[in-house]
């Protein structure tokens, strides 16, 4: 259920998500990322995160945000999730 008093703990996951893919990827080139399978996939599911929870966050919270590119970021989580056998690591 979508409620206003939840919104911030969504956003401190996305804000601890997208700190744990700066902390994955820190100091290695895409090269060594797809290589590491297991710090691919780590960011991966970052990623599924963060997309689960911007699509949690009220209509009217991300309305006020425009600025934000909500819907690819939801877009992406279930791209991800649906599409699993054809991620293009390149598009990640």
């Amino acid at each position: 259920m979508r409620e206003p008093a939840k919104d911030k703990g969504r956003l401190d996951h996305i804000l601890e998500c997208i700190n744990n893919i700066f902390e994955f990827a820190e100091g290695k080139t895409f090269e060594q990322i797809e290589g590491d399978k297991m710090c691919y996939f780590a960011i991966v599911y970052q990623l599924v995160i963060i997309g689960e929870a911007a699509s949690m966050l009220i209509k009217e919270f991300r309305e006020a945000r425009p600025q934000t590119p909500w819907r690819e970021i939801v877009s992406m989580r279930n791209f991800i999730v649906h599409g699993y056998n054809v991620v293009d690591k390149n598009e990640v």
